[in-house]
C-alpha cells in the first residue's frame, strides 16, 4: 500500500540500509563458495542467489512489502524470484 501521506511504499533511506544489511554486507567482494556460509551448502548459481536475497530482504522488511527481487547475471540472464508459496491447511 502507498502511504497516503509520504506517497511511498517504503522510505527509501530505509529501504537503503534494509539492502545495505541483507545484500551488501554479505556479498560485495566476496568469494560467494568461500565467504558465505549460506552458499557453503547451497550451489552459487544465479537463481539461488535471488533465493538468498529474498531470505535476507524478508527477514527486515515490514512484512507483506517484499513483491520479488530481480537479480542480473548478464543482460540476457535475468533471474526474477517471486518467493515460495505455502499453503495453510
Amino acid at each position: 500500500q502507498i502511504d497516503p501521506v509520504s506517497g511511498m511504499v517504503i522510505n527509501l533511506t530505509d529501504l537503503k540500509e534494509y539492502m545495505q544489511k541483507a545484500i551488501m554486507e554479505p556479498l560485495d567482494h566476496k568469494n560467494l563458495d568461500k565467504d558465505v556460509p549460506y552458499f557453503a551448502e547451497v550451489v552459487s548459481t544465479t537463481e539461488n542467489v535471488a533465493v538468498f536475497i529474498w531470505e535476507n530482504l524478508k527477514k527486515l522488511l515490514p512484512m507483506g512489502t517484499l513483491y520479488k527481487v530481480k537479480v542480473y547475471e548478464t543482460d540476457q540472464n535475468i533471474v526474477v524470484y517471486k518467493g515460495e508459496e505455502t499453503i495453510s491447511e
